[in-house]
């Protein structure tokens, strides 16, 4: 396809421990070798055209040719963790498992700090009409849009807002009071899929290392917790509370953790009391604004807005939103990443991101010890990339030391 090429043309930087590459790709992994990638944890494109992003609707996400490309250069048995939209995740899914992936799992991150992006449609009704509606009230509350990171405006605190309350106007618009279009989104789906192993399961993390999940160094908090001592085809075999075991599972061992669930949240007040027992579950906030720019000096540039609207509101003013220099619109939390990839990566394992973004999952990866390799469309976040994972590995020479 490309025989005029190599990698090294796709090349943006090699260390000891990471690789980074500026393509496509689709491009870059067909001169990635074989068999030769213990894991991959990514956080493709939606495929949402998210604030207009170009890279947010090419299909790529979708694309049974991508994951074939990711297939062939995983191990036998190495597993894949790729986020999705709650709208397109089916697809992406889809494409994976069509590629020849096994999907093994859903691993479901809910959080309670989702925006509504609905449509109220009396008011709409009302501006179709040219009709202007009368404010009833007002109400000071959190910008939850932007991590509560909006400048102060008009004497509020950091974090503020002024929300208006108006009252529908025409006839019609009163008969569609309280309609909207959309829910408040409060959860982002992982796929969570295999490479077929050779054999069995024994044989094949035998030979190539990979094939299994990190079930005790992915478990959660220090309570007792339970060891699966049965083979799957027999769980449920066994009488509850004989001979102090339960249905099939071993003894309770003190201070084991809780065995790792495909469920993962936030810790809002929302979701703790929807949970009751929140400790049950590992727990990851969104990216704070620290975690986002941690390794971006004075060096990069300083964009004003933040991560809805790329600086300008949707009527084209500036906004009062923090200067930030990781301008990327979908960053995930360290800690959400380090978990993923400690769950499915072996120890000393390279790990792949094919959607590199601002380098969340290679960040991640320097905390935890792997190698990593990630590889990017858009240039403008690759030395945010770079910053962001050298970071990491000099935080950790100062901890060593």
């Amino acid at each position: 396809m490309m025989n005029d090429k190599c990698l090294l043309d796709y090349k943006y930087y090699f260390s000891e421990r990471f690789n980074l590459f500026s393509g496509n790709s689709l491009e870059v992994l067909p001169f990635i070798a074989d068999n030769s990638i213990d894991s991959v944890v990514t956080d493709p494109p939606y495929e949402l055209g998210f604030m207009g992003k170009s890279w947010d609707s090419t299909g790529i996400a979708n694309d049974p040719k991508l994951w074939k490309e990711v297939l062939r250069v995983l191990k036998p048995g190495g597993h894949i963790l790729a986020f999705g939209g709650s709208r397109t995740y089916h697809r992406m899914a889809v494409a994976i498992e069509d590629a020849g992936f096994e999907i093994r799992d859903q691993i479901m991150w809910v959080y309670g700090s989702g925006f509504p992006k609905s449509l109220n449609i009396d008011k709409a009704i009302d501006k179709a009409a040219g009709v202007e509606r009368e404010v009833v009230g007002s109400r000071v509350a959190h910008d939850i849009r932007n991590n509560n990171l909006m400048e102060a405006t008009q004497g509020l605190n950091r974090g503020t807002m002024i929300y208006e309350y108006t009252k529908a106007t025409t006839k019609e618009a009163k008969q569609w009071q309280g309609w909207g279009t959309a829910l408040k989104p409060a959860h982002e789906p992982i796929v969570l899929a295999r490479k077929p192993v050779e054999g069995t399961v024994a044989n094949n993390v035998l030979t190539f290392g990979v094939g299994g999940l990190n079930i005790d160094g992915s478990r959660v908090g220090s309570e007792g917790g339970t060891k699966l001592e049965v083979e799957e085809k027999d769980v449920g075999l066994y009488s509850p509370g004989s001979s102090g075991l339960k249905r099939g599972y071993g003894e309770v061992v003190a201070g084991l953790g809780r065995f790792p669930a495909n469920f993962i949240h936030d810790g809002s007040d929302e979701v703790l009391d929807l949970l009751g027992e929140p400790a049950r579950f590992f727990y990851c906030a969104k990216a704070s604004k620290r975690d986002r720019n941690e390794g971006l000096d004075e060096a990069f540039p300083q964009i004003k807005g933040g991560s809805m609207n790329g600086g300008e509101t949707r009527k084209g003013k500036p906004t009062n939103h923090p200067v930030r220099a990781n301008h990327h619109p979908t960053v995930k939390p360290t800690d959400l990443m380090q978990y993923l990839c400690r769950l499915i990566t072996p120890p000393n394992g390279t790990i792949l991101d094919p959607f590199l973004g601002s380098g969340s999952t290679g960040k991640a990866a320097m905390y935890e010890g792997f190698n990593f390799v990630g590889i990017e469309l858009t240039d403008e976040y690759l030395p945010i990339a770079k910053a962001r994972i050298e970071f990491a590995l000099s935080d950790l020479d100062e901890k060593l030391f």
